[in-house]
């Protein structure tokens, strides 16, 4: 095992004790499990992406391979990489799974032809053989503001960008946000199965930011990494020996038909370059600091910052638990 000098993060300040670290989130899974949830195991949905696989390294680490299990959830869209790399994770660690197919589910409940319908508001000729992704033109280059765009493919291979109006983009993130919703049923359909608790996976940076679906992926009873910057996931998951495959894969959203990167989809630069940005603004760096540690201008330092603080907006709803009059 042990750390790869390539997955330590670059930023001084975000370099982190991995093995302190370790201990210190297994002490406190196992601790939280005893007396804020009583379950004697956890849940977690796999991905082969770098959170769920450190996810499940720490749990494995925390309770022991037998008290965690692991729920592969592919459908229509999903690359065949994301089930073949976690089944290698699972195999790492020992970690008993299951491959629960939800395309079915979701063509039922008319996630796909629902989606389609919106894109054919954009592209009328969109259809079988067809795939597409959403994209946002980065806000250093739109003067901060996100303004999204239809890319599709046609069966000839032919790429076409399409502005989306306000009601096409709703409509289409609003059927897709079914997978991440029917995920999180079969996750915790085998917790309550097994009287395990269902464990989260997000990072610091899509925690703060929003960068989940409500009572879907956001959905969860104990979330392991939320307070770690995701060059400090790097770090653990290669300390705690997760497969290199994993630790080089570039981040992915796996949601729609076309390959997304997430800066694509959401974030304003690399992660690598999102961290240092949002711990200046944790940190009350000034821009002129951060700027040099980025590449980027003060200027454009502060297009980030505002992005993010945009995203916060967002991310209250998110976060926010049900109102009540109690």
């Amino acid at each position: 095992m042990g750390h790869q000098s390539n997955h330590i993060p670059s930023f001084a300040p975000l370099i982190l004790d991995a093995k302190a670290e370790i201990e210190a989130t297994a002490n406190w899974l196992r601790e939280r499990l005893r007396t804020d949830l009583r379950k004697r195991g956890l849940v977690l949905g796999l991905s082969g992406g770098i959170d769920s696989s450190l996810c499940a390294a720490l749990a494995v680490e925390a309770l022991g391979a037998k008290n965690v299990f692991g729920v592969f959830m592919p459908e229509n869209d999903s690359d065949p990489e994301s089930l073949r790399l976690g089944q290698k994770l699972a195999a790492r660690f020992g970690i008993e799974t299951i491959i629960e197919d939800i395309g079915p589910a979701l063509a039922a409940a008319g996630c796909y032809e629902r989606r389609d319908g919106f894109i054919r508001e954009a592209v009328p000729e969109y259809g079988p053989g067809w795939s597409s992704k959403i994209v946002f033109d980065n806000p250093l280059t739109s003067g901060g503001y996100n303004i999204s765009s239809l890319v599709v493919r046609t069966p000839d291979g032919e790429m076409q960008k399409v502005r989306l109006s306000a009601k096409a983009y709703l409509g289409i993130v609003a059927a897709t946000n079914m997978k991440q919703r029917t995920r999180k049923q079969i996750e915790y359909y085998h917790a309550d199965r097994l009287n395990f608790a269902v464990l989260g996976t997000p990072n610091r940076l899509e925690y703060d930011q929003g960068f989940f679906v409500k009572n879907g992926d956001g959905a969860a009873d104990i979330k392991p990494i939320a307070h770690l910057y995701k060059s400090q996931v790097f770090q653990l998951a290669a300390e705690l020996g997760v497969p290199e495959e994993i630790l080089s894969r570039p981040p992915t959203t796996d949601t729609y038909s076309l390959p997304q990167t997430q800066e694509e989809f959401y974030f304003a630069l690399p992660y690598q370059k999102m961290d240092i940005c949002l711990f200046g603004l944790e940190s009350d760096l000034s821009s002129q600091e951060v700027a040099g540690a980025v590449g980027l201008s003060p200027k454009q330092v502060d297009l980030v910052w505002q992005d993010i603080k945009a995203k916060r907006k967002v991310a209250r709803y998110l976060h926010a638990a049900p109102l009540t009059r109690l």
